[in-house]
This record gives C-alpha cells, sequence and structure tokens, in this order.
C-alpha cells in the first residue's frame, strides 16, 4: 500500500465523533489527546478558550502527539456555549465528562455513532455551561484511592470505549 492509499484509507476509516477540550491549560497534556483521537479513529478536535491562553494546535505538541497534530482537523472557539450550539446543530450528542454521582458510567453509557466527548481543564474540569448544555454526564469507574486520571488517559479510555461500542 502506497503511503497516499494509507491517507485515503485511514481518512476514510474514521469515526464520526468529536472531541471537545474546553480550556485546557497545558498545550503537551492537549497534544497526548490528539495522539489518542488519531490512534482511535477520531479526526476532529474543537478547542474552547474562554479562560486559558489560546494556543495553535498545528505548532505544538510534536513530541506528545507524536505529530498527530497534522492528521488531525481543529476548530478554536472563545464560547463554550456557542461551540455546542453548533454541535447541536451539527447532530452531534454530547458526552460530558464529569466527576458526578449524577453522571453515569462509560461501560453503562450507550454511545450513538455521532458523538461530541467533552473533556476539562485539568485542574477545574468542565465549566457549568459545559455541564448543562451536554446530554450525557460520563465519568470512568476508579477501584484504587485517586478520584480522577491524567486528561489524556481519560481521554484514551473514553474513546476506547466509543469505538469498542460503534464497530
Amino acid at each position: 500500500m502506497t503511503r497516499e492509499e494509507k491517507i485515503k484509507k485511514v481518512r476514510n476509516d474514521r469515526h464520526k465523533a468529536i472531541v471537545i477540550l474546553e480550556d485546557i491549560h497545558d498545550p503537551h497534556n492537549a497534544g497526548a489527546v490528539w495522539r489518542s483521537c488519531d490512534a482511535f479513529g477520531i479526526g476532529t478536535v474543537y478547542l474552547i478558550f474562554n479562560k486559558e491562553e489560546e494556543f495553535d494546535p498545528k505548532k505544538i505538541g510534536k513530541a506528545s502527539s507524536s505529530s498527530a497534530n497534522k492528521w488531525l482537523d481543529f476548530k478554536i472557539y472563545h464560547s463554550t456555549k456557542e461551540c455546542l450550539e453548533e454541535v447541536k446543530r451539527d447532530g452531534y450528542k454530547i458526552y460530558a465528562t464529569i466527576l458526578s454521582k449524577e453522571a453515569k458510567s462509560i461501560y453503562e453509557t450507550k454511545f450513538v455513532e455521532k458523538a461530541a466527548i467533552m473533556l476539562g481543564n485539568e485542574h477545574a474540569g468542565l465549566s457549568e455551561t459545559a455541564i448543562k448544555m451536554a446530554d450525557e454526564m460520563v465519568y470512568i469507574p476508579m477501584r484504587g484511592m485517586v478520584q480522577s486520571l491524567n486528561l489524556s488517559v481519560t481521554a484514551g479510555v473514553c474513546l476506547f470505549e466509543y469505538g469498542r461500542q460503534i464497530n
């Protein structure tokens, strides 16, 4: 298979899901998420910068993303509300990752093919706006003492479970 054929095959085999990152503080954490996106067949990432300093997804993360950023499509927003209204208009179901008793385990969640998986800031999580506008709140069950995972690990687990259900 030629390089061009492989690129075309990978693009055609991508899932319809998108990943939304809200107010990510460390661009290298975002880069690690992009690596998982590419690995699990997600080709589009939306970045929301309400409070955190904006960064160019095409210019950072070469090491943390293994250059996955060059294979992904990005869209930048400066308003969570604006982003999520557009996502809903485009027919996506929004899954918000959150630590809450009101959330449902990702293993009990039924993902739809056209999913928007949303992850928040490394310290503060998702904004109130993001949580209120989400269609479902999901969490990853933990058996140890810690209550949360690193941003990129959370993305990887969620994207794996999404792909497992959809494939």
